[in-house]
């Protein structure tokens, strides 16, 4: 076994390796990135967030060449199936790869590709492919090793019937029923994705309502588009056991509701990936969710270990992910950060239709008696909106009567994800530069999506003169 020596190591080439091992190069450190996979890139690039939101783009584009009347004539001769749709999202992850890894060549990070297990606090060995090993020292580490989908031990998951958000990106044939239990972004996620493939979907909630963390408005409107798709929503459910034969699979609920569909797909939590990594041995205990306990400069017990990402815990964002990195690889270099992660950050949820929200909710507003108005703008009035055909959903900010200080942003509709960060850049601005005017007093393209704010400002503005 041969020994080398870095500044420092990161272990994981997800985004928030991605961002450490960046950030660390640009320092001048040596660095090295340890990768179990065969490729670069982690969960978010090979199984979460490129796969799943390069399918959904797919199933929108099929959605919309079916509604467009142009195209009438033809659409008996598209017969598309499942797999026909995962394979239009290779070409993306095989272009992510190739850029991660003109990344890590540029910046003069060398990758080793195997299995981190840490003998001493210092001290790796990286178990790679074939047998061979290799001893690693370094002063600082961040371990960034992502997150896997949450397996009951109760049920078997060998069965092909028995799917979580990783594998059901392996089915070679298009369902025509379909149980997702767990309604969180995943679960809503692929109940808009294959409920716009005409699969008859069920989607079990164990709560009262869709994504609650969300405003209210927001999630009634995904509710009602999700009906509209044909997906039967069950909230308040619990699993009580699963039950597969060759014919599919059953779902029976405490409450006495069974479910049988051609598969169920297991969308109820996640688990960080820091098994068999030796990390109790040096003294650090993951948690049940397989997460490490971290300070707010990503320290864990032992302060040259960070952690990053999914092991960290929420919000479990890839670009969060990634600017957590970032962070921890100044903090490493500087011994201190000179800038800090910002407490707000948009969320992004790839159902169809789209919704992205930065701030608080009417909820949350209500309950701290602030006093607060609604501006909002319904897409269907929207020129950019009707051209394209995709005029379902609402851009709605909140913001307070007195200061005109703007609260929150909440967006439904194609395009949510881009169209919150020009509220977001307004909101984040200190004292009076973060106020609705800025929305009726400057100009926007003309037919644009963004135009939706001057639309919103206006109509928030007259609800209070």
């Amino acid at each position: 076994m041969t020994a080398r020596e870095f500044d420092s190591i990161v272990i994981g080439t997800g985004p928030g390796g991605e961002g450490a091992a960046m950030k660390l190069a640009k320092a001048g450190q040596r660095i090295a990135v340890i990768e179990a996979h065969d490729a670069v890139g982690g969960g978010c690039t090979h199984w979460g967030t490129i796969p799943s939101k390069a399918l959904r783009h797919s199933i929108q584009m099929l959605a919309d060449y079916r509604r467009n009347p142009l195209f009438q004539h033809t659409q008996h001769q598209i017969d598309v199936e499942f797999p026909d749709l995962l394979r239009a999202a290779d070409g993306v992850i095989n272009e992510q790869v190739r850029t991660r890894y003109r990344y890590y060549q540029r910046n003069r990070v060398e990758v080793i590709f195997g299995r981190a297990h840490f003998m001493a606090p210092n001290v790796i060995e990286v178990r790679r492919p074939g047998g061979l090993s290799e001893e690693l020292h370094a002063k600082s580490f961040v371990i960034a090793t992502g997150s896997r989908p949450y397996h009951p031990p109760d049920i078997d998951f060998s069965h092909q019937g028995i799917r979580d958000s990783d594998s059901v990106l392996a089915l070679q044939h298009t369902p025509r029923s379909l149980t997702i239990y767990g309604a969180g972004v995943i679960g809503c996620e692929y109940a808009s994705i294959l409920g716009a493939l005409d699969v008859k979907v069920n989607l079990v909630n164990t709560r009262d309502r869709l994504l609650s963390f969300l405003d209210d408005e927001i999630t009634d409107a995904l509710s009602y588009h999700l009906r509209q798709q044909g997906v039967v929503i069950r909230n308040n459910e619990t699993c009580e056991r699963v039950e597969a034969d060759d014919k599919g699979v059953v779902l029976h609920c405490k409450s006495g509701k069974k479910f049988r569909t051609d598969v169920l797909l297991w969308a109820n939590g996640r688990t960080g990936n820091t098994q068999d990594m030796g990390l109790e041995d040096i003294g650090l205990a993951p948690n049940a969710r397989g997460q490490l306990d971290v300070n707010a400069s990503y320290q864990t017990a032992l302060p040259h270990i960070y952690a990053v990402g999914d092991v960290a815990g929420p919000p479990a964002l890839a670009s969060a992910s990634y600017d957590q990195g970032r962070f921890v690889g100044a903090h490493i270099a500087d011994g201190a950060c000179d800038w800090s992660l910002v407490d707000e950050f948009p969320t992004g949820i790839y159902t169809v239709p789209e919704i992205s929200s930065i701030g608080r909710t009417e909820r949350e507003l209500t309950a701290n008696h602030i006093p607060y108005e609604v501006a909002q703008a319904d897409f269907k009035s929207i020129a950019r909106a009707q051209i394209t055909g995709h005029t379902v959903g609402m851009l709605k900010l909140l913001f307070h009567r007195d200061t005109l200080e703007i609260l929150g942003i909440h967006c439904f509709g194609e395009q949510a994800a881009e169209i919150v960060h020009i509220g977001q850049a307004i909101m984040s601005q200190q004292g009076e530069a973060n106020n609705l005017r800025y929305f009726t007093e400057t100009t926007f393209n003309y037919p644009t999506m963004a135009e939706a704010y001057r639309v919103a400002a206006l109509n928030g503005l007259n609800r209070l003169f």
